[in-house]
């Protein structure tokens, strides 16, 4: 429903998430002349909030080039809302990095997808989230600033939040790591066995001053 003039609409496609690097606009699958319309109508109303901030990125709807200049032109002409280039993001979050002391975007920050199993002898480190799409065999290491997660087995070596972070996670369908570390604290089994895993995919995460390693359960078997 739209009321000519009025701005009275049923859409839903446009939310906004404020984080600590600023506004994501969040885009749900729709027709693009009512997501214009509707991200028209929202910053009419509530522009004003987002003054002195900045629109870090367009998410959701994959969007071409013309359609997320339409949305730019938007923001940034008719709202004079400052909106981050996509090649700036990486680099706030390297700066973020280097002046916290830690990677802060554990929750939604920038991440490495590595998309084949990482074999003995390989070291894989990034700044970020590390993502395995595949397994870790026996002598490969992660080493991430962020979380850990491999969509396989994870028998080799894991270091999540390398640089500090003891809220970092590492997680596997298969966790058999031969040595799994979260910021400075490790969980390693006895004369170097493997961690025993269990039928489900697990969670290690740090509870006090402990690595603590969780099944995950979905919730119909709860």
């Amino acid at each position: 429903m739209k009321v000519s003039g009025g701005f009275a609409m049923d859409y839903d496609f446009i939310s906004f998430k404020g984080t600590q690097d600023g506004i994501y606009i969040h885009i749900k699958e729709g027709d693009f002349n009512h997501i214009k319309e509707e991200l028209d109508m929202k910053l009419s109303k509530f522009g004003s909030f987002f003054k002195g901030g900045q629109i870090v990125a367009f998410k959701g709807m994959k969007l071409s080039e013309y359609e997320e200049s339409q949305l730019r032109n938007i923001v940034n002409d008719k709202y004079k809302l400052k909106v981050l280039e996509e090649e700036n993001i990486q680099e706030d979050n390297i700066k973020e990095t280097k002046e916290s002391g830690y990677f802060q975007g554990i929750e939604e920050g920038m991440t490495s997808f590595i998309r084949t199993t990482v074999r003995s002898g390989q070291i894989i480190q990034y700044e970020g989230n590390i993502v395995v799409l595949g397994d870790v065999n026996p002598g490969g290491i992660i080493e991430a600033k962020g979380n850990i997660v491999v969509l396989g087995t994870l028998r080799g070596v894991a270091h999540a939040g390398c640089d500090g972070n003891r809220n970092a996670i590492v997680s596997a369908y298969d966790l058999k790591p031969t040595q799994l570390r979260i910021a400075d604290l490790i969980a390693r089994s006895p004369d170097g066995e493997v961690i025993k895993s269990s039928r489900w995919p697990e969670v290690a995460k740090i509870e006090g001053d402990e690595v603590v390693i969780e099944t995950y359960l979905p919730k119909n078997n709860l």
